[in-house]
């Protein structure tokens, strides 16, 4: 569903999409989300951005909702821990990555802070890429492929398990696959695709208001929208679906051209505060394209809210 509102001179238009994320669920999903319940809410979000604030640009601290955050994690962390991209064989299509080579990452590289931990798994409830075997027929693991701020692992098949056979035996982990092997049908060829990749929540019950509350001068992005990210997954900038103005713990207002910019490392370790487990929710997406010929999968990314300082922001709306 997508929702325009329009500007009663016709100058400005302004859309709310994506309010429900793809899951792997059934029709007991759709009548959860009350559809003809909930549309007026949203039109109403949607006519609410044309009378916003335009962004004054600047460095804000962030407040990001688990359906905008969702897009952030699987493009700054999914995608660089893949690891064929790592070891350069999508470089001719998807791009490299900067989470390489492998001996100088794993183990080495703070992702972020400590509270940072991101598992790769096909076992979630409802999640996209959840299955009982892969397409290799491994049987996946839950795996942390950052641990608690470290990069910990890649995802692997059956196939490059063995490619790090170094790490595994240097920790005395049995060199397995962690079951991440798909292929779009019958008549493809089987080979890595992400998993679930899920920011965990923290230790500490918090919720978007509390994080709101201890937030003095920042934006509530809620919602995901256009994004642009290097071959790399190091420098990007995302945008969203609602914007709201943080001054002294309180939203207290609307605002819209709003885009993020990041290098992946910096923003991950700019992360100071998230939300605990009864502010988990899962987002993601029907279609990531990967490979030659191209093939698709679905994917879904489960987080808390989650804060982050000190984030440049642009204004998208204004003219050179």
């Amino acid at each position: 569903m997508q929702i325009t509102a329009v500007s009663s001179d016709f100058t400005d238009f302004q859309n709310r999409s994506n309010m429900i994320a793809p899951m792997a669920r059934g029709w007991e999903y759709i009548l959860q989300n009350d559809l003809v319940g909930n549309a007026q809410k949203w039109g109403d979000e949607a006519a609410a951005k044309l009378t916003g604030k335009s962004v004054e640009q600047g460095r804000y601290d962030l407040v990001l909702d688990p359906q905008n955050l969702w897009l952030t994690i699987h493009e700054s962390i999914g995608h660089p821990t893949e690891l064929d991209r790592a070891m350069g064989y999508e470089a001719n299509y998807a791009g490299t990555s900067f989470v390489a080579p492998p001996e100088k990452m794993l183990g080495t590289l703070k992702y972020g802070p400590s509270i940072m931990n991101i598992q790769g798994d096909r076992s979630q409830e409802g999640g996209l890429s959840t299955i009982g075997w892969d397409d290799d027929g491994v049987k996946p693991d839950d795996f942390l492929i950052i641990k608690n701020g470290m990069f910990n692992a890649y995802q692997t098949t059956r196939e490059q398990a063995p490619w790090l056979r170094w790490w595994y035996e240097k920790n005395g982990r049995p060199v397995r696959s962690h079951g991440c092997a798909y292929a779009q049908g019958w008549d493809n060829v089987q080979f890595q695709r992400m998993p679930n990749v899920s920011l965990m929540p923290g230790e500490k019950d918090l919720t978007m208001q509390d994080l709101i509350a201890a937030t003095d001068r920042g934006i509530l992005i809620q919602g995901d929208g256009s994004f642009s990210i290097d071959q790399q997954r190091y420098n990007a900038q995302f945008g969203g679906q609602l914007y709201h103005e943080i001054k002294g713990g309180k939203v207290v207002g609307v605002l819209k051209d709003v885009a993020y910019q990041i290098r992946t490392p910096d923003f991950w370790n700019s992360m100071d505060m998230i939300g605990g487990k009864r502010s988990y929710e899962l987002g993601g997406s029907f279609f990531d394209g990967k490979g030659q010929p191209p093939q698709v999968n679905a994917v879904s990314h489960g987080s808390p809210p989650a804060r982050f300082r000190n984030v440049n922001i642009i204004n998208t709306g204004r003219k050179a």
